[in-house]
């Protein structure tokens, strides 16, 4: 396990250097792995340009008309200023991309997948309720659109997007 790990590693760290910009393959790299829950960062951000991505796959979830969907979370640093570029990532079982949701800011990425549903925290977020978790049931297919919860009154609605 260690050895196809390490290796798994080394043809991932080849394949960012070869193209020099973090792509599609790298995604299908890591969903063709099949690790769940670890975050995989290729690239280092600079001033001078250079980009850096973070991917974690969170696993998949059968829906209840049999379909897989495979998620994950991508947040892609770039810019002088350090920007991000937050994306919850949805493939199929055959790790075809279906679409994202475009997220504002990196503290709303989910933090696990459990049992059908993508768990949110407002952890991250000083302005929000620490106690409140957001749960998204995916179990029924892909959400139109999903609401995170902020406090009792406030909140981000964020929509899922095939383009």
């Amino acid at each position: 396990m260690v050895n196809r790990f390490a290796l798994f590693i080394l043809a991932l760290a080849l394949n960012f250097s070869v193209h020099g910009q973090v792509n599609y393959h790298v995604h299908q790299k890591v969903l063709e792995n099949n690790i769940v829950d670890s975050l995989f960062i290729f690239g280092k951000w600079t001033k001078s340009g250079d980009t850096e991505t973070h991917i974690k796959y969170l696993g998949k979830v059968k829906t209840s008309a049999g379909r897989v969907l495979k998620i994950m979370n991508s947040c892609w640093f770039w810019g002088l200023s350090h920007r991000a570029t937050s994306r919850i990532l949805i493939y199929n079982d055959k790790n075809q991309y279906l679409g994202n949701y475009y997220l504002t800011m990196i503290n709303d990425l989910p933090y696990k997948l459990d049992k059908g549903r993508l768990f949110f925290s407002n952890e991250g977020n000083k302005d929000c309720d620490k106690k409140i978790i957001t749960s998204i049931d995916f179990s029924k297919g892909i959400p139109k659109t999903i609401f995170l919860k902020c406090d009792s009154h406030r909140g981000d609605i964020y929509t899922f997007s095939s383009e």
